[in-house]
This record gives C-alpha cells, sequence and structure tokens, in this order.
C-alpha cells in the first residue's frame, strides 16, 4: 500500500507528519488520510512527496523495493545530525573530530 511506504519513508527521515505536511503545504490530518490510504495520491503529490522525502517516486508507488540504506532509526539522533548538517563548516568540523574521538575512546566498532 502507497500509504504504509509514505510512512515509513517519513519516519525514515525523521520526519512526523506535522513537519512533512507542512512541507508540503498541507494539513497533518489530510496527510494522515494519505498515510491511511483513504485518499488516492495524484501525480503532482507524488513528485511532491519524493522530493520532500529524497527518494524516487517508483519508491514511493512501489515500483521499486524501499531500501533501508542505512537509515538512522533513532529520530533524536537523525535530527541531531540534521542540526550538525546545518552549522557552519569549521563548527561541523570540529563537532565531528569531537564524536569521532568519543566514539575511539568508547571502543565502538
Amino acid at each position: 500500500m502507497i500509504g504504509r511506504r509514505i510512512a515509513l519513508l517519513r519516519a525514515r527521515r525523521g520526519f512526523t507528519q506535522t513537519e512533512l505536511a507542512k512541507k508540503l503545504g498541507m494539513s497533518q490530518p489530510l496527510l494522515s488520510r494519505y498515510e491511511r490510504g483513504e485518499l488516492r495520491l495524484h501525480g503532482a503529490l507524488v513528485a511532491e512527496l519524493a522530493t520532500a522525502l529524497a527518494v524516487p517516486s517508483d519508491e514511493i508507488l512501489g515500483l521499486t523495493e524501499t531500501k533501508d540504506n542505512g537509515a538512522v532509526k533513532d529520530r533524536r539522533l537523525l535530527r541531531l545530525a540534521q542540526e550538525i548538517d546545518r552549522l557552519p563548516r569549521q563548527d561541523k568540523r570540529a563537532l565531528i573530530r569531537t564524536i569521532e574521538q568519543y566514539l575511539k575512546g568508547a571502543h565502538v566498532p
């Protein structure tokens, strides 16, 4: 079902329904109805969803398999990664070096 794929892709990208709905210029209840399969998607919306979720439209339509691609499953961690990505380059590099050093010291594989 297309609605389930949308919900899965949304969750993998770390978006709430409210956040994705805002990106799409619609209300959260309307997005919820699409995800539950109560409403049929039109072509323009498929394209907008693909752009907002950074996936090919074929993946939304189920023409290609949805891939995990090592997606972060912890929403909090994903949000932090997105915030780090928005930092100035110098701050981002410093923070990444700090994280790498912490992980080396923690002996995490």
